[in-house]
């Protein structure tokens, strides 16, 4: 059984990715206060909706239903709630609530907000709309903000329930109707007991596929607010991916501030790995685009050289990184990361 865990880096230039809520005609961008500091962020809603938009073409999405006017107290909106059918609803979650049935899907990819790492002031730009006016006509201002940073935050993906929907259990929400796993069942997917619950679990070529679409998906990650005026590389910067054996992320601090700059801190990572080796399943995958962070990335491959030798940790672009684990899962050499212990 394994987790992949990890973090995921966006270098913002001058943009304006997620925004919050205005006032009048100005536009602001979402951040957070901590002490005096300001800390733009990108929202984990964000961060999903990139992904969702990034998956393939051709692969089929779960329908949003909305119920209830718009405005109005009792609306709610939800998707088809059909993991079997959907990636989607399979990877995110879900939660269907409708005619005195609730089915429920805690997400299977678990992803934090992705905040700056280090304090950024956002600039308020001023513009104006003039075009076609007559002479002398006052313009439409407006105003809006923007920044640079470089944004950061962690992942988690448990492997083993990636296909596998809870039919039962004392507490809590089943994720399909039985109607719903019986068709699932004669569909190929096979009943098992999952973590002491009942459930289906589609088969294992099916649940590959899914991951490598999600992970291809990320290293072609696109999304963004204000791309007229701040269209911006959405891509991973830097991505750090590590199977490990239960749902811990080790890596959680190895970029941090100092001296007002994020840094890759190897000291740091080596620390964690050394701490955590015992519980790692296979190799730590650093996907770092060059030119990200000035020299960084080869003082910390030349400070974890000895690592790097071993196979123990590879420093690679992001899109490498990424495809390639994609390529190796779809054909199988990971299969054992699928498989829960109990």
């Amino acid at each position: 059984m394994s987790f992949l865990v990890g973090k995921a880096v966006q270098d913002v230039v001058a943009g304006a990715p997620n925004n919050g809520e205005g006032s009048d005609n100005i536009g602001v961008v979402k951040s957070m206060r901590v002490g005096r500091d300001t800390y733009p962020y990108v929202s984990a809603q964000a961060f999903r909706r990139w992904l969702r938009d990034s998956l393939p073409a051709d692969e089929p999405r779960s329908k949003v239903t909305r119920d209830g006017k718009s405005g109005g107290k009792n609306q709610q909106a939800y998707t088809a709630g059909r993991p079997d059918l959907y990636l989607d609803d399979d990877l995110f979650g879900y939660m269907v609530a409708v005619k005195k049935e609730n089915f429920q899907r805690d997400t299977v990819l678990a992803t934090g907000t992705l905040v700056s790492v280090t304090p950024q002031r956002p600039t308020l730009d001023f513009g104006t709309m003039s075009r076609d006016f007559p002479a002398g006509e006052h313009p439409v201002i407006h105003q809006h903000q923007l920044y640079s940073g470089v944004l950061a935050g962690d992942l988690l993906l448990d492997l083993p329930r990636v296909g596998v929907f809870e039919t039962d259990g004392s507490g809590l929400r089943v994720a399909v109707a039985p109607a719903v796993a019986e068709e699932a069942r004669s569909n190929g997917a096979e009943p098992l007991t999952f973590r002491g619950v009942a459930a289906v679990r589609l088969p294992l070529e099916e649940r590959r596929r899914r991951v490598a679409v999600l992970l291809r998906a990320l290293a072609s990650l696109r999304g963004g607010a204000k791309k007229a005026l701040h269209y911006g590389d959405r891509t991973p910067a830097l991505v750090l991916l590590a199977p490990v054996l239960g749902g811990v992320n080790p890596f959680t601090r190895v970029l941090a501030a100092r001296d007002g700059r994020p840094v890759f801190d190897a000291d740091v990572f080596r620390q964690e790995f050394e701490a955590w080796q015992d519980q790692l399943d296979g190799t730590v995958l650093i996907g770092w685009a060059p030119g990200f962070l000035g020299d960084q990335r080869d003082r910390v491959a030349a400070d974890l050289k000895d690592l790097i030798d071993h196979k123990k940790v590879v420093v690679e672009h992001p899109r490498t990184v990424l495809t390639g684990l994609a390529r190796r899962i779809e054909a199988g050499d990971h299969d054992d990361w699928f498989e829960d212990a109990a």
